[in-house]
């Protein structure tokens, strides 16, 4: 099965994002309350399989040289390598806009916290002193347009 690496246009909140997230409010990940049809702020894309299902979504939050980062993989696709798909691909986006690091900051209140920073960890991010997990960006990378 081949994945696609879609952006989106104009990111609006939809069902699709509201399944991904399962049992996670979007409030965890700071977007707010967003009803369906809502704008989103920063660069999304999503990862699609050839029959056109979402299967994870990321977003790129560009500032200062850095970017934050989220990874959002539906709950059957946990374990089947999109997150890692995601990340190769959000990792392209940010050496290609001559960005630093990426990082992320799990939440505290993420049920599932521990097992995130971990897989975040084995993917080559490090904790810093303020509470998130960075990864430099390799220069000279583009986005595969997968």
């Amino acid at each position: 099965m081949t994945w696609h690496w879609i952006a989106e246009q104009e990111p609006r909140w939809d069902q699709d994002k509201a399944a991904a997230l399962g049992d996670l409010p979007p409030t965890l990940f700071g977007l707010g309350y967003p009803e369906v049809g809502h704008p989103l702020g920063d660069a999304w894309w999503r990862v699609e399989d050839d029959a056109g299902s979402a299967l994870g979504y990321g977003r790129l939050d560009d500032t200062w040289g850095d970017a934050e980062i989220l990874i959002v993989t539906t709950p059957d696709a946990r374990g089947t390598g999109v997150g890692a798909f995601v990340l190769e691909h959000l990792e392209r986006e940010a050496a290609s806009r001559q960005l630093n690091y990426v990082y992320n900051v799990v939440p505290t209140r993420h049920p599932e916290g521990e097992a995130v920073r971990t897989w975040l960890t084995a993917h080559g991010f490090d904790p810093t002193e303020v509470g998130e997990l960075r990864k430099r960006v390799a220069s000279g990378a583009a986005p595969s347009g997968a």
